[in-house]
């Protein structure tokens, strides 16, 4: 998207698997996605990702890719995606593929075939794996040893290779000649290694592959040999990128990438780095966050903003009241995320208000990393109790439940036995019922997005935090040609009371009652107030 549409665009992230299911195998696939482009259409967003849809073993849930040129036999054929991609484009909206060239599959003919692509070597280092335990995993085969930042299953890509770096770009060809719109990059600041591959002081590796010294150089290389020669949107996921990363990988001028996903807000409950030793967020530590963001990137770059993906658990449960408040709570997020600078993204069953899942047993959970943290944490002396609370918390299966689509059996999701368990209150939490109501979340986010379409100081205005060090309310303004935004956010079930600004409001959710003096923000509201 050459001419900056991306930037006033809302994005809607589909996990296939759990999105749709069309011929009652308990697998969402294409043909269950092309049922519903026309709840996203109404929805109003402009770009559908997809997350990993090509020919895996499954072993992460398709981010583990042995062909980049078929379709997932689960997920349907290349006429079931030509087919999706026909519907999208019919209805006014574009497709952004998940593109992951850090690794691939230890299945994928290129690690036989190919070996010179990937890491090898006689000793390993003392780098972790992101999943947990060594990063290096022993092949008999060679007698020799190779890097998997992630799963032993997805060996790491050496793009010090000229020749792989060559076949990255021939995938990236391919799905823009089929009419693919943009990439979003699996950990694409992993990519480059320090070639020597020191062991680290730290023990985990990342001063030498997370940023690394030739990121910059291949990103540009990926532009100057595919992006720039379609109308392109890209994303990129950066864990570990600061601000003033973020301006290296966004800035125009550089010609990289056009926004990244940055994890720091993220990471705000969890204790001194470490994701399952949860605490309560504390919202200073939010707004001081998003406010460096949202400066540092001012002019110079562009944000991403969410709250949800397919990694992250629901925000509604995260930092919200998913009991008592769980509507008002919900709108609320919506309204202090969308009305930032930056492009919005939606995670699907975010726009009604999906909830974190709690599972009986271990056995009911799917993913491959929290299994792993379980046995780690097991070995360190934690109970069962406290590593299940950890889950409930903050495993990637909170986001991966089935879409909760009706009050049916499966919540409308499957005719048949869904592959991960469907969260028990689907039937009080399902788009049907979302549907039937003008007060409901979905209504509440439609009327965001269309509000971003009609207000250009959303886009492009500045932002200023103020009543920085409120422990419960986030508010900011936002000024642009003559226009500005004022936005209250309350993130707690108390009520507080401010004057009034100028203008008219734009949209409010919860318990707010204002007048001409003042408005008082009732539990878990927002309201967003309108000058010129």
């Amino acid at each position: 998207m050459n001419n900056n549409n991306w930037k006033n665009s809302v994005v809607y992230q589909i996990y296939p698997r759990s999105f749709n299911d069309s011929n009652g195998d308990g697998i969402g696939d294409l043909q269950g996605i092309i049922k519903k482009l026309d709840y996203l259409a109404d929805l109003g967003i402009d770009v559908i990702w997809l997350s990993p849809i090509y020919d895996s073993p499954n072993d992460d849930n398709g981010y583990d890719i042995r062909d980049y040129y078929s379709i997932m036999q689960e997920f349907g054929t290349m006429d079931d995606f030509n087919l999706l991609l026909e519907g999208i484009h019919s209805r006014g909206m574009k497709l952004m593929m998940d593109v992951v060239v850090n690794h691939t599959s230890d299945e994928h003919e290129w690690f036989r075939e190919h070996p010179e692509y990937y890491f090898w070597r006689e000793e390993p280092n003392n780098w972790g794996s992101v999943f947990g335990g060594s990063a290096w995993e022993y092949d008999s085969d060679r007698s020799q040893y190779y890097l998997h930042l992630f799963s032993k299953k997805q060996p790491d890509l050496n793009w010090e290779n000229p020749e792989l770096r060559e076949r990255v770009y021939e995938i990236m060809r391919y799905w823009l000649e089929k009419g693919v719109d943009g990439f979003r990059l699996d950990v694409i600041n992993f990519i480059s290694k320090d070639p020597a591959l020191p062991d680290d002081p730290e023990g985990d590796g990342t001063a030498y592959f997370m940023n690394g010294p030739r990121v910059h150089e291949f990103l540009h290389e990926m532009h100057e040999e595919v992006l720039k020669h379609y109308d392109v949107m890209t994303v990129g996921e950066m864990p570990g990128a600061t601000p003033d990363d973020a301006v290296k990988y966004t800035a125009p001028e550089r010609e990289e990438l056009n926004m990244i996903f940055t994890f720091e807000h993220m990471d705000l409950d969890q204790v001194g780095g470490e994701k399952w030793n949860v605490k309560p967020l504390d919202l200073v530590d939010l707004k001081e966050n998003l406010e460096k963001w949202q400066h540092a990137l001012y002019g110079r770059g562009w944000n991403s903003l969410y709250w949800n993906n397919h990694d992250q658990p629901r925000v509604v449960s995260r930092f919200g009241d998913d009991k008592e408040y769980r509507v008002d709570s919900a709108k609320m997020l919506a309204a202090c995320l969308h009305m930032m600078q930056g492009t919005p993204y939606i995670y699907q069953g975010e726009e009604i208000g999906m909830t974190n899942v709690q599972f009986d047993s271990l056995d009911e959970y799917e993913d491959l990393e929290t299994l792993n943290m379980y046995d780690e944490k097991r070995a360190e002396g934690w109970s069962h109790e406290r590593i299940m609370q950890a889950i409930y918390w903050k495993g990637r299966d909170n986001a991966r439940t089935p879409m909760q689509w009706s009050n049916e059996l499966n919540s409308g999701f499957t005719e048949g036995e869904p592959w991960l368990k469907v969260n028990p209150n689907y039937p009080e939490v399902n788009v049907e019922k979302d549907l039937a109501s003008e007060d409901s979340i979905y209504r509440y986010y439609q009327a965001l997005i269309k509000l971003r379409k009609n207000y250009e100081v959303i886009t492009h205005g500045n932002f200023s935090l103020f009543d920085r060090d409120h422990p419960s309310v986030f508010a900011y303004k936002r000024n642009w040609n003559g226009e500005s935004l004022t936005v209250y956010c309350n993130f707690s079930s108390e009520e507080f009371r401010y004057e009034r600004p100028a203008g008219k409001v734009l949209v409010s959710s919860g318990q707010v009652v204002e007048d001409h003096e003042y408005v008082n923000l009732g539990a878990y509201s927002s309201i967003v107030f309108y000058d010129n």
